[in-house]
C-alpha cells in the first residue's frame, strides 16, 4: 500500500487548535486517493468547532462535523476542500 503525507500541519493558538492532516493513499477504504482530517478545536478537550474528514467505518463518505453535529457532504476534492476549511475558519471565533 502507498502512503505519501501531503500536509501534516499543528498551529495551537491559546485554546484552539488547527490540524491539518492529508494523505495520499490506494487504500480501497478511501477511494478519493485521500484520507484527511481538517480539524479546528479547543486544546482542552471541550470538542470540535468545525472538521471535515473521511468518516473511517464507511468506505467514500466524506463528513462535516461542528457544534451542532455530524452531516455528510460532497467531496469536492482535497485541495478545494482544504480551501474551504480554511476561509470558513477566518470567520469563526
Amino acid at each position: 500500500m502507498v502512503h505519501a503525507v501531503i500536509e501534516d500541519v499543528e498551529v495551537r493558538e491559546g485554546t484552539r487548535v488547527v490540524r491539518r492532516r492529508i494523505i495520499r493513499t490506494d487504500d480501497p477504504q478511501y477511494p478519493s486517493g485521500f484520507r484527511y482530517s481538517l480539524h479546528y478545536g479547543y486544546v482542552d478537550g471541550r470538542g470540535t468547532i468545525l472538521r471535515y474528514d473521511n468518516e473511517n467505518e464507511t468506505v467514500g463518505r466524506h463528513e462535516r462535523h461542528d457544534t451542532e453535529g455530524v452531516a455528510r457532504i460532497e467531496f469536492p476534492g482535497v485541495m478545494e476542500l482544504r480551501e474551504r476549511f480554511l476561509n470558513k475558519i477566518e470567520d469563526l471565533p
